[in-house]
């Protein structure tokens, strides 16, 4: 047996290669919609990718096996399992059980969301994406049942290969560990002691406390994972634009240019109305923040060196769902440019009083507005703030003052916050700076 891991580092997504070296056949596991990866193993490993599946309705990605499966001509497989609400809405074979294993001892378990390395996946999403009330406290308790009647009853020597890696949101705590076994967990996991006890509220409790903010976007992809992501097909190669015809998609809104430079360079100066994704690594996420298609229409163009470079960010924008990358431009050149309005620390406390401001908004997660933030600031994470819009003051109220924790989620925040018509004034260097320069300012005052 061949079995590959591949991971997506934007949003700490695993996917799976499965082979039979015997028969040549492939199963993929969990694939997003950029598909080149899996057909080039499947061409290196001299295979055929003859199945698709996934382990659950994804929240974090919108999912390729719709894709793959007919890029490839493989049969799709998803899960009859759960009530009305879960069943898929396109083609595919159902399956009431995925869980078993074709020997009396196993080997290896694919756990999906259920475990993690070090945590197990959380049942909140529904309450806190989609909107449904207290659906969490089910969750917990399905999550306990399956945890001792499926993942615990396997034997310790199984290799548990999870869907995810640290820095998801589908959990807390999540290792960095590619894999780990059934027995480490039992031994070591938080959560193993709660089972061990038979504690099932304590479980709950613990389960359901400190978890990570949801980002919005993670609604849509329920949604369209169930309904079946659109089909990509073949995608046309983004095409480099001449300034010009920028500026005019601009200024009607049927382009919107992407800045892909650091936050110290947006800083310097950018195209008024221009979004920023500062880093290639976090474009799924951070595009994701920061535009909502299924309400924005306008293509994108992405400032990139080249077709290839341009390329890849369609490649990340993708697997959230944001499909118009038309084309790139290399430079701004002939375009307008004007640095965005940014305060220091040390006068933050002055803008702060001047009527015409509104709101200090913290966009870090609460987890991290909690442990610490400036006095007075309001707290509205960076993926949720374009899309919970009723939670901002009016825009004819005045200017917001926006802060992450070093300022990278914060550039993000902001320029999608300006796009949609907002007056933004970004706290240099953050929260971290603001903290430099509060330290010493205390240090001042202390008599000598």
């Amino acid at each position: 047996m061949l079995l590959e891991r591949i991971y997506d580092e934007d949003l700490s997504q695993t996917g799976y290669f499965l082979g039979c070296q015997s028969s040549g056949e492939a199963l993929v596991v969990d694939p997003r919609r950029d598909l080149r990866v899996y057909l080039d193993l499947a061409a290196h490993h001299g295979m055929r990718i003859t199945a698709v599946t996934e382990t659950h309705v994804h929240a974090d990605f919108l999912s390729g096996t719709r894709e793959l499966a007919a890029a490839t001509g493989a049969t799709a497989y998803v899960s009859g399992e759960g009530g009305r609400d879960w069943q898929y809405g396109f083609a595919a074979e159902r399956l009431k059980k995925t869980d078993g294993a074709f020997a009396d001892e196993p080997g290896y378990a694919l756990t999906g969301d259920l475990v993690f390395s070090g945590d197990v996946g959380r049942p909140d999403l529904l309450d806190e994406a989609v909107g449904l009330q207290d659906t969490r406290f089910v969750g917990a308790k399905q999550l306990f049942a399956s945890l001792r009647s499926v993942f615990l009853a396997l034997p310790d020597h199984v290799q548990v290969f999870p869907g995810h890696g640290a820095g998801s949101a589908c959990g807390k705590a999540l290792g960095a560990l590619p894999s780990t076994s059934v027995g480490y967990e039992r031994r070591f996991a938080w959560w193993a002691r709660h089972l061990a006890a038979d504690d099932e509220q304590g479980f709950i409790d613990e389960l359901l406390d400190g978890q990570p903010d949801a980002h919005a976007y993670f609604a849509r992809m329920k949604r369209q994972n169930l309904r079946g992501p659109a089909l990509l097909g073949e995608r046309p190669a983004p095409r480099p634009l001449p300034a010009a015809e920028v500026a005019a998609g601009m200024a009607k809104g049927a382009l919107t240019l992407i800045d892909t430079r650091s936050v110290d360079e947006v800083h310097a100066g950018t195209v008024p109305g221009a979004l920023s994704i500062p880093t290639l690594g976090k474009a799924a996420s951070h595009i994701a923040w920061a535009v909502d298609p299924e309400r924005d229409e306008a293509e994108l163009v992405v400032l990139a060196p080249d077709e290839s470079v341009a390329a890849e960010y369609g490649d990340h924008f993708v697997r959230v769902g944001v499909d118009r990358l038309i084309g790139y431009v290399t430079s701004f050149d002939g375009l307008p440019v004007a640095a965005p309005a940014t305060v220091a620390p040390a006068d933050l406390e002055q803008l702060r009083a001047d009527p015409a401001t509104a709101l200090l908004l913290d966009v870090r997660g609460r987890g991290e507005h909690a442990a610490g933030s400036i006095p007075g600031a309001v707290q509205l994470s960076a993926g949720k703030v374009l899309f919970h819009q009723d939670q901002l003051p009016p825009r004819e109220a005045g200017r917001v003052i926006t802060f992450c924790q070093s300022g990278l989620r914060n550039v993000v925040a902001s320029a999608a916050l300006r796009r949609a018509g907002y007056d933004v004034v970004e706290l240099e260097g953050s929260f971290a700076a603001w903290s430099r320069w509060r330290a010493e300012q205390a240090e001042a005052t202390v008599p000598a």
